[in-house]
Order: structure tokens, then C-alpha cells, then sequence
């Protein structure tokens, strides 16, 4: 990506707007609760012999740590089957082929349930190696509708394009990094937990910024009375980020 790729002014925006609605103390709840999830998806990853592959409690573990795929856990095992979900998501994260040819390979296992999993691969890889792989969820970038919380807070000539996702999701990869080393010299992902969170603090800064939007778009078009039906912002990043329910 060439020139300048961060709205800084918009970036800055959000970040006040955010903070009016979520205190201090509830973000770093949230950061927390991110860092714990991930350190549960990896314990379900790597809870085994060398050469063991994942169980099926391993995998619906998994499976209910993302908030996409959360209810669908059962359906998806016994529609995939264990041996095909488990070397499938071996293969994601460790295996030798190209990022792009093993997202390729892992939707085409997930098959008829690839688009209710459109989340699963970059939550998988982003939560297991999250020092080495982004997060890349439909709230951040929705290739279908170019919507999400990316497009807010980068320039309107960003490409966030792709034919294949694995393409789509190197591109969310480089805008990510722009938005997170912008922010933590700006200050607008230091809310989320910048430098204390980790890699986790620019997941929740997207997330935020998202339910900000999400309740812009809802008072603009919808009734009042629907509109006290959707969770307070805390709880909406909550279950964007699949920390709203903790499981045991």
C-alpha cells in the first residue's frame, strides 16, 4: 500500500466517540478477556501428542470460540466430520503451502458451511499465532458489500481487494498494521490496550469502532423500540470479538 493509508482525523474521531460510551476500566476488561481467549484456543491447539490430531472436543472448543461459528459447532463436525475439520485446520496453521492456497484448501473443506465460517480461518490463525497472523473478520471488511469497520478508519483508495480470500486477507493483513502502528503513535489504539494488549489492542479498537457505527446506522433507520434491543456498546464489542460468553 502506497501513501497515506490511515484516516487519522476519522481514527481519532472513533476513538473519542468510544471512549464517551466504554470507560477505561471496561476495555481493559475486554483486552483481558480477548488475551484469555486466545490462550484457551491455544491450549485446545496444542493439548496433544506430536502427531495426535484434534478431538472432537478440541474442535468444538474451537469452533465455540468464535462467535460466527459458536452455534453451528455441532452441525459443523457432523457435516465435515472430525478427520477432515481436524487436518484442515492443521493445515491452515502449520502447513507448507502458500497463506492463500491453504485458505483455498480450508473453505473447500468447510464446503456448504465456508460462508457461515467466513470468520473461522483468520479467527483460527489470528487467536493461535497472534503474534504472527491478524485478525480478519466479516465486521472488518465484508468484501461483498465493502462495508466494515476497516473502511472507516483507512483512505477511500485503500484496496482491500482480492479474487481469493486468501488475497483479500494479506490485504485486511497490511491494512491492520497501518491502522495499529498509526494508532499506538497516535494514541487511538492505546484505548484498547495498545502496547500492555499486545496484538489485542487494535481487535478491540476495530471492534469498538464497529459498534459505534453499528448504532449510528441503527438510529438513523430504526425504531426506537428495536434499538433497545441491541446490547450496550460494551457487550456488542463483546460478542464481536466472541468474549461474551467465557467457556468453561
Amino acid at each position: 500500500m502506497r501513501g497515506q493509508v490511515v484516516d487519522t482525523a476519522s481514527a481519532t474521531e472513533f476513538m473519542n466517540e468510544i471512549l464517551q460510551k466504554i470507560s477505561a476500566d471496561e476495555l481493559s476488561d475486554i483486552t483481558g478477556a480477548v488475551q484469555a481467549k486466545s490462550a484457551r484456543m491455544q491450549e485446545l491447539m496444542f493439548d496433544r501428542s506430536a502427531g495426535q490430531a484434534l478431538s472432537r472436543a478440541q474442535l468444538k472448543g474451537l469452533l465455540r470460540s468464535v462467535f460466527a461459528t459458536r452455534r453451528r459447532a455441532e452441525s459443523i463436525l457432523d457435516s465435515v466430520g472430525v478427520e477432515p475439520l481436524a487436518a484442515a485446520v492443521d493445515d491452515l496453521l502449520v502447513g507448507t503451502a502458500g497463506l492463500t492456497a491453504r485458505f483455498a484448501a480450508f473453505d473447500a473443506v468447510l464446503g456448504e458451511h465456508a460462508e457461515q465460517a467466513f470468520d473461522l480461518p483468520g479467527e483460527l490463525l489470528h487467536f493461535i499465532y497472534p503474534d504472527r497472523y491478524w485478525l480478519w473478520t466479516r465486521w472488518m471488511w465484508d468484501p461483498r458489500t465493502e462495508t466494515g469497520a476497516l473502511p472507516l478508519v483507512t483512505m477511500d483508495d485503500v484496496a482491500l481487494g482480492g479474487e481469493l480470500r486468501g488475497q483479500v486477507y494479506l490485504q485486511v493483513g497490511e491494512a491492520v498494521a497501518f491502522v495499529d502502528e498509526t494508532g499506538k503513535a497516535s494514541g487511538f489504539t492505546a484505548l484498547g490496550g495498545g502496547g500492555s494488549g499486545g496484538p489485542f489492542g487494535i481487535d478491540v479498537y476495530l471492534a469498538a469502532v464497529y459498534g459505534v457505527y453499528m448504532y449510528t446506522v441503527l438510529r438513523m433507520r430504526m425504531t426506537q423500540e428495536f434499538n433497545r434491543l441491541v446490547p450496550e456498546l460494551p457487550d456488542l464489542v463483546r460478542r464481536l470479538l466472541g468474549v461474551y460468553y467465557r467457556e468453561a
